[in-house]
């Protein structure tokens, strides 16, 4: 597989004349990584979900295509085979998709140049944002020169998703062959690769601190109050992680 840092790194002294279209290049270029095989594995999981719920192969591809993130596109499947009705399925995805906002927030003045960038390619590229993309995004993109950041992004979560979503319609039918057990672990790749990145991508001690916080939230809380354990371990976590990280400033300082 090819370094994802590699396009970013090369030819810094000629970033200056590179043209809109080669920054999509390099982007496209980077989403060929282990991240993307991950996050694809995840999804050849999902197909097989679909198929088992009574998806047509139109409807998985566009669920994958419209709502993209991964744990939103279950969540309404599941909603869907278990005949929940469409307001309740649309609040659950909602709810699940609120998870977004603060990083399509905090990535958006990242990309955006200040007086050049049009409303319209900041609503296109955060289509995009999602944990894969972001972690990516945030790591990488402060590296590049401002006007490369967006088309270079756009690049890259077009072809991450392109892949995806061409190797989801080749796992709906070939995922049958696969045993069920098979199936559920490479669903459950995604969530593993999203804590290790996260991790990896901390810079400051408050976001490990919350990481670590809901990690053993989690558990007690699905235990306590089931259907609402990620919402309160989010909360409860959160103030945790914000209550230790203010004592530890204020003692240091």
């Amino acid at each position: 597989m090819s370094d994802p840092e590699g396009p970013i790194q090369s030819d810094r002294s000629a970033d200056a004349v590179v043209t809109t279209a080669t920054w999509v290049r390099r982007g496209a270029v980077a989403a060929i990584s282990i991240p993307a095989l991950i996050l694809t594995a995840a999804f050849v999981g999902y197909a097989g979900l679909a198929r088992e719920s009574g998806l047509s192969l139109t409807e998985t591809l566009m669920m994958v295509a419209f709502i993209w993130a991964l744990p939103s596109t279950v969540l309404l499947t599941g909603a869907i085979s278990s005949g929940m009705g469409l307001l309740p399925a649309a609040i659950a995805v909602a709810l699940a998709s609120v998870r977004l906002m603060p990083m399509t927030m905090s990535l958006m003045p990242v990309i955006k140049e200040p007086g050049k960038t049009r409303t319209w390619q900041l609503l296109l590229v955060s289509h995009f944002v999602a944990v894969t993309a972001w972690v990516h995004a945030m790591k990488h993109l402060p590296e590049l020169p401002r006007p490369a950041r967006l088309p270079f992004f756009l690049g890259f979560g077009i072809a991450l998703t392109s892949f995806v979503f061409c190797m989801t319609g080749i796992a709906y039918f070939l995922v049958e062959r696969l045993p069920d057990f098979v199936a559920g672990t490479l669903v459950l790749l995604t969530p593993v690769y999203f804590l290790c990145s996260l991790w990896g991508a901390a810079r400051l001690s408050a976001d490990r601190v919350s990481l670590i916080a809901g990690l053993v939230c989690g558990p007690i809380f699905f235990v306590l109050t089931p259907g609402l354990d990620l919402l309160w371990a989010g909360l409860v976590g959160g103030s945790i992680a914000y209550a230790v990280t203010r004592v530890a400033r204020r003692g240091l300082a």
